[in-house]
């Protein structure tokens, strides 16, 4: 595998890669600037498994995948995988604009969903979209080189970094609009949880209520036992609007409280809830200090987190060059199919993060098989646009149809043994079976990997707890917010002088998506040796991953890297800034000298910029409140638009703060295809993000619409030869059912 990328995006693929066991060379005719950045123990992470090399030589010719951060001019062999990786991708009106993964954010609709109404935007520190970038290429690459070893036929894959924030940093805004008929939008559309992050006498501690049970024992926790019934605190947007009220009562608590003290209380309740950590704290959590979560890097300078799955029956040793890969087969059948066509998976996930695996299997080729029951279904399908009262409320949850689509969908009882043999006979068909409970449940249900196993030895079991099948929090529930929350991510987002700020939802997708590759990983193994294995993805490893800098910076010179508002460290000055119009900024970031002279140039030279201590990045840094002070005076009286396409053209880096629903509308997103049409038997159509990245083979990800409950119920039952009475006969009983429960 050849990488000719640098920064993060690119190198973090071919790390994931390499970690599997690609023999990665990196090609640099000139040093990767990420080398001198901090301590260098960032590029360190990034590149222990690999070789590196001045020159290609005949490297090309013998590679399997190329992975690139620039378009690819030169003639290549068509059986070789090239991955590009971009910030807007190869093509289209955007293409070639000068960006940073601060301007992508406000671009995409990320910033703009985040932070106070009565505040400036807050953009997420911590470049967790290039991470994310990264992730998605390793899945794309190793797909399209398994069906290049089957086919002989390579692949041309774009993947942009502005796609892959509209899919992992924005919590489905659009969709919820489009479902709810594009009402006219109220405020800002700015918003932080509440509760979330909040404080205690000895740091903060993160609390989520994603379900009524959850917000409910959350009041009883504060002392506000009738704020649970209490209807406008119940539902979100209504509690945001008396977040004065509900957090000086959540603050009186927790605020004279320890950390440690708040958790425990919590932990008792069964609400999702974590410490708040940083670069100094995470390695001494106590569950990541029993798992080992995180060793030595190879050069002994510092800690760095490990890979973030096992595979059963699969060394994971320190990484270091190995050439373990099957070369791709030349020519193979010549005859290209989608990557994971003829494979069965079965999907008994729920929420956001565990169901975005299967959805990429799904998206790949895989006959994905959803298994929720009329008692029990994915509470996604909660967060519904509709009332209660509607009839099939449940089928209008925007973020289920998300990751949910191009999937076939059943119910089954798996508290009834008859729920429990018709799944059992479903095994015997499958390939991989993934499932995002809490290690307990599966074994409640008997379903424990020697079980599943010795029902079919090849079949493949991912299980994707929140914090690992061992440890002392092995039971506790977790969602993205705790994940951001416990690996640093959030640590790294808000003001500098104020609490950490979610970035809203990123830990979801991002574990998902670690997952994904885990399970190719092992499915390719299979390939080679016939067996099923059970693989362990842990929800806040792979985060952990992501944020890795934190714990790397520190443990190898001390530094506690920290939030700073909208500027950040590798661009000065960074901002968001006011403009014309009501609620109307301009993101723009000033990555080199060069784009400094650009940026005096559109400000027309004005004699405070003159100063020779801005004409260097350290000195601009220094001088930043009185940057930002000479450009939001341009700022104020130009509309948006204009400020952002004038500075671009420039060279600056610049993009329009977006409402995070309209973020699917921009022009570059349009051209490359990034939402699909979902035409929906309750819903109707609806545009839906679809993977963020493009193969030269695919029109589109999603061949089917999400499942309504229990849709496929006698197709699939029928598939597995269950009679029609058979099948009546589990609908009487209430084994299967179309409805929910009750309603």
């Amino acid at each position: 595998m050849l990488d000719r990328s640098t920064g993060i995006a690119g190198p973090y693929c071919t790390k994931l890669l390499a970690d599997a066991g690609a023999d990665v060379v990196r090609v640099e005719t000139q040093p990767d600037p990420l080398r001198a950045w901090r301590s260098g123990g960032l590029w360190e992470f990034l590149n222990q498994a690999k070789r590196t090399v001045a020159g290609e030589g005949d490297l090309a010719a013998a590679a399997d995948v190329l992975v690139t951060d620039a378009a690819v001019t030169e003639a290549l062999d068509p059986g070789l995988v090239v991955v590009t990786i971009t910030p807007v991708g190869t093509d289209g009106p955007w293409a070639g604009r000068p960006e940073t993964e601060f301007t992508l954010q406000a671009a995409a609709g990320s910033t703009g969903l985040r932070g106070w109404p009565d505040e400036p935007p807050l953009a997420a520190g911590g470049r967790v979209g290039e991470w994310a970038a990264g992730a998605y290429a390793a899945v794309a690459a190793l797909a399209a080189w398994r069906e290049a070893c089957r086919s002989g036929k390579g692949e041309r894959i774009d993947l942009a970094i502005l796609d892959t924030i509209a899919v992992t940093m924005v919590t489905f805004p659009s969709v919820f609009a489009s479902f709810l008929g594009w009402p006219p939008m109220r405020g800002t559309g700015r918003a932080i949880e509440v509760p979330s992050i909040e404080p205690t006498t000895d740091g903060f501690a993160v609390f989520t209520t994603n379900s009524a049970q959850q917000f409910h024992d959350f009041c009883t926790m504060i002392g506000r036992p009738e704020w649970g019934h209490d209807p406008e605190m119940a539902r979100v947007n209504l509690r945001f609007r008396r977040r004065a009220e509900f957090l000086a009562a959540v603050h009186a608590h927790t605020a004279v409280r320890t950390t440690a003290e708040v958790l425990e209380e919590a932990s008792v309740l069964r609400i999702p809830s974590g410490p708040v950590l940083n670069g100094a704290s995470i390695t001494t959590f106590e569950h990541f200090a029993e798992r080992g979560v995180f060793e030595p890097s190879p050069s002994g300078r510092g800690v760095q987190p490990r890979v973030p799955y096992r595979i059963a029956g699969v060394a994971q040793e320190a990484p270091a060059p190995r050439r373990d890969w099957t070369p791709r087969s030349r020519p193979g059948d010549g005859t290209w199919r989608l990557p994971l066509e003829g494979v069965r998976v079965v999907d008994c996930t729920a929420w956001w993060a565990g169901p975005v695996n299967p959805h990429a299997l799904a998206c790949l080729g895989a006959d994905v098989i959803k298994v929720e029951s009329v008692t029990r279904p994915d509470l996604m399908r909660f967060s519904a646009t509709k009332a209660a009262t509607e009839d099939r409320w449940w089928e209008w949850g925007p973020i289920f149809h998300g990751v949910n689509a191009g999937k076939r969908g059943i119910t089954l009882d798996l508290t009834r043994p008859e729920g429990i043999d018709v799944f059992e006979r479903l095994l015997a068909t499958a390939d991989i079976l993934v499932e995002n409970y809490t290690p307990r449940v599966m074994e409640q249900f008997g379903l424990t990997w020697d079980r599943v196993h010795a029902i079919n030895p090849s079949l493949i079991m991912v299980r994707m707890p929140a914090f690992g099948l061992d440890g002392p929090w092995r039971d506790r529930t977790g969602f993205a917010q705790t994940m951001e929350s416990v690996s640093g991510m959030a640590w790294l987002t808000g003001a500098a002088d104020g609490p950490p700020v979610l970035v809203r939802g990123a830990g979801d997708p991002i574990a998902g998506i670690h997952a994904a590759l885990a399970t190719l990983l092992a499915l390719t193994q299979r390939d080679r040796d016939g067996e099923g294995r059970m693989v362990e993805s842990v929800m806040v490893e792979a985060v952990l991953n992501v944020a890795a800098e934190q714990v790397i910076e520190h443990s190898i010179s001390g530094e506690v890297l920290t939030r700073d508002g909208n500027r950040g460290p590798s661009a000065a000055p960074q901002g968001i800034y006011r403009c014309a119009g009501e609620d109307a900024w301009v993101a723009a970031a000033v990555a080199d000298d060069d784009q400094w002279t650009a940026l005096r140039g559109v400000l027309g030279d004005p004699a405070w910029a003159a100063d020779p201590a801005l004409l260097t990045e350290g000195g601009r840094r220094l001088s930043h409140d009185r940057i930002d002070l000479g450009i939001s005076a341009w700022t104020a009286g130009r509309d948006a638009d204009e400020v952002a396409s004038t500075l671009c053209s420039a060279g600056v880096p610049a993009a329009v703060v977006v409402p995070g629903r309209d973020g699917l509308a921009n022009p570059q997103l349009r051209h490359r295809g990034l939402a699909e049409p979902e035409d929906h038997p309750v819903t109707g159509v609806h545009d839906l993000p679809t993977l963020p990245f493009r193969f030269s083979r695919v029109d589109r990800w999603h061949r089917r619409p999400s499942p309504t409950l229990g849709e496929h119920n006698d197709e699939v039952l029928a598939s597995l030869g269950l009679s029609p009475a058979e099948i009546v006969r589990l609908r009487e009983l209430g084994v299967i059912g179309e409805r929910l429960r009750g309603a």
